[in-house]
């Protein structure tokens, strides 16, 4: 069966897809990212769509359902690469794709997924230093 390679790095998960993704593999990728997610405690998922000419209205719900179950798990997704006839397709299927991020290319991604956990991390340590000054 097939699958799409994901590779951690560092506190991100990274999936580059080349090929356009048929229903049972766009399904076994959703369900092995939430696994990913979960066992390596990823606080981000990159998804690199440059190499997909063609998204139909089920791989756009599949990329919603993949930043929702990782928001819910504590990480941010961000797509990247996505073709102008892609990004066309989607606003006239009505997508929005709700929670998920976008950038240019994996560079920008990554800025904006480290920028997104160091606003967590510092509101966290804002809630904390807060914390601290009330049991004063």
């Amino acid at each position: 069966m097939d699958r799409i390679p994901i590779l951690k790095m560092g506190p991100f998960l990274l999936v580059t897809i080349q090929v356009d993704l048929y229903d049972r593999l766009a399904l076994n990728l959703e369900n092995d990212l939430i696994t990913m997610v979960s066992k390596t405690e990823a606080r981000g998922v990159l998804i690199d769509i440059s190499a997909v000419s063609i998204v139909d209205s089920f791989m756009g719900r599949i990329l919603g359902n993949i930043a929702s179950m990782s928001r819910i798990m504590d990480a941010e997704t961000v797509v990247v690469g996505m073709q102008p006839a892609v990004a066309i397709t989607l606003v006239e299927l009505g997508l929005t794709l709700q929670g998920v991020y976008t950038a240019l290319d994996v560079e920008k991604g990554m800025e904006l997924l480290q920028k997104k956990i160091g606003l967590n991390l510092l509101n966290n340590e804002e809630e904390e230093a807060d914390e601290d000054d009330r049991n004063l």
